[in-house]
């Protein structure tokens, strides 16, 4: 069904990740499009829409693995992490390179990240940037993120290129600014691009501009991917007739192999159909999200 899966989309720098799933809303017809996992404005790289019923696949795919690209500017911190931002200081002064790589290591691994207070993040009912804009007080708590790779690309002062492979959660804007404070520089993010989100890199990624022309003439199914490729650290399931009636009134049907887990679920005909849980017995699967009615 292409109103079922994923369109991988190279998001530009400008629109915001909401604006894009307007674009593609208004664009294909389909009532329902969700994106996994927002890209700042300013950002670029890989965004993931969820067409039709593959918005229940988000919750997964959210909470992924992402690589970016980014460009860190010392110097100068600014209220929001990064070049839209008011400056809050100025130090005058780059690190240098031997500085840099011994502060990287702090950031490798699990760490504790305080959130950026211009971010999404709700506190007191309200979202944190609401509350920042309207110049009240923004205290987030720290929360456990993992950096998985931390990399130096090229410094040319004031900027540095890093690699970073994250999990879900991780602000690269927070990831620049506390690498400025180390280093007692200040520092902010000039630039990021999300190379990786779970499954789907950049090889995969139609631009924006392709995707909108599709559009227009009407041929943009081609560019949509099987619900069943979201998830594919998953095992298959492949379901039988009468197992696929089970599934579609929510009953247990019984694994060949034991169950554990997760699973993909998917017809004869290689759609992905449910998500599947093991059962507590460890011998039945049951359905956990069913996409047929």
């Amino acid at each position: 069904m292409s109103n079922f899966g994923v369109i991988v989309v190279d998001k530009p720098e400008g629109p915001t990740s909401h604006k894009v799933v307007s674009i593609v809303r208004r664009g294909t017809r389909v009532r329902k499009v969700g994106h996994a996992g927002t890209l700042d404005p300013r950002a670029s790289g890989v965004l993931v829409l969820c067409l039709g019923p593959a918005t229940r696949l988000s919750e997964y795919l959210s909470s992924s693995i992402k690589s970016y690209e980014a460009r860190i500017r010392f110097g100068e911190s600014t209220e929001t992490y990064d070049a839209e931002g008011e400056t809050t200081s100025s130090a005058g002064e780059v690190p240098t390179e031997v500085q840099i790589e011994s502060a990287l290591e702090m950031f490798r691994g699990e760490i504790q990240q305080v959130p950026p207070p211009y971010s999404a993040i709700k506190l007191h009912g309200k979202k944190a940037y609401e509350l920042a804009r309207e110049g009240k007080p923004v205290k987030l708590d720290p929360r456990a993120v993992t950096v998985y790779e931390l990399t130096k690309l090229e410094y040319e002062p004031p900027e540095l290129s890093v690699r970073v492979e994250c999990s879900a959660g991780t602000y690269i804007r927070s990831l620049a600014h506390d690498l400025g404070q180390a280093l007692s520089t200040g520092a902010h993010l000039s630039a990021l691009r999300r190379l990786r989100a779970g499954p789907f890199g950049l090889e995969d990624a139609v631009r924006l501009e392709e995707l909108e022309e599709a559009m227009r003439r009407g041929e943009w199914q081609i560019l949509v991917r099987p619900a069943s490729e979201a998830l594919p650290d998953l095992p298959i399931v492949t379901l039988e007739e009468a197992e696929l009636e089970r599934i579609r009134n929510g009953l247990r049907i019984p694994s060949k192999d034991g169950a554990t887990g997760m699973a993909r679920a998917l017809d004869p005909g290689g759609d992905l159909v449910a998500i599947l849980v093991s059962a507590e017995n460890g011998q039945e699967w049951q359905p956990r999200k069913v996409f047929i009615s």
